[in-house]
């Protein structure tokens, strides 16, 4: 496979080898160096953490700058997108794991946006699950295959504004409902006033969750 994906890095706050790894996957348009200054924040639950945030693999198609996970000039083949890019996707996690000598069940997924469609999409068809699913802004493409290609079942996060002008918020309700009855264990909350963001409702509730997820106290 031609493309490889790397992107910026925060070592772990407590020194030595990685405990956990957290994923940051990011939107259309942006590139890795759009969500790793999450970590930060991260780090204050996770201090044994390592955090990643590759940049997609393709070049935005619709700005000078930027990168995608996948095209959004015709949103009618989304699906076909999400499953071009899953496979580089999931070759950077097993290579990620394999090099700290980690298990799936010490991987967080953290996606924004189009990074939440890849982080839902890869993360339910992955044989070993992930310890979970933080997405924000986001949508599960493609949820009538779902039933057919699922493998495994991580606790998901879905975080979304209700004034979001990009992904609508009523994504939300039919990702939870999709998931639920695929029996996923689905924690979703909305963040009143709140665009196409992170608000800090929406970043304390993410750390509490993947806390909780990884057995750590609140920060």
């Amino acid at each position: 496979m031609a493309e490889t994906l790397e992107g910026p890095v925060l070592e772990p706050a407590a020194g030595g080898a990685p405990e956990q790894v957290v994923l940051f996957l990011h939107g259309v348009g942006a590139d890795g160096n759009d969500l790793i200054g999450l970590a930060p924040s991260f780090q204050k639950t996770l201090p044994g953490a390592l955090f990643l945030s590759p940049h997609a693999p393709f070049p935005f198609d619709l700005g000078p700058t930027g990168r995608q996970w996948f095209s959004i000039q015709d949103l009618n083949i989304r699906l076909d997108g999400v499953r071009r890019a899953a496979p580089i996707l999931d070759a950077f996690i097993d290579e990620t794991l394999e090099a700290h000598g980690l298990g799936a069940d010490r991987l967080a997924l953290v996606g924004f946006s189009q990074g939440t469609m890849m982080s839902l999409h890869v993360g339910l068809r992955r044989a070993a699950p992930v310890a979970c699913i933080l997405g924000y802004s986001g949508m599960l493409v493609g949820p009538e295959r779902l039933a057919a290609e699922i493998r495994s079942r991580p606790p998901v996060m879905l975080v979304h504004g209700d004034a979001d002008p990009v992904v609508p918020f009523s994504s939300l309700a039919g990702a939870v409902e999709a998931l639920e009855a695929n029996g996923l264990d689905v924690d979703s909350h909305v963040c009143p006033g709140l665009g196409h963001g992170i608000g800090a409702d929406g970043l304390r509730l993410g750390m509490e969750f993947l806390g909780r997820v990884f057995g750590r106290p609140p920060a």
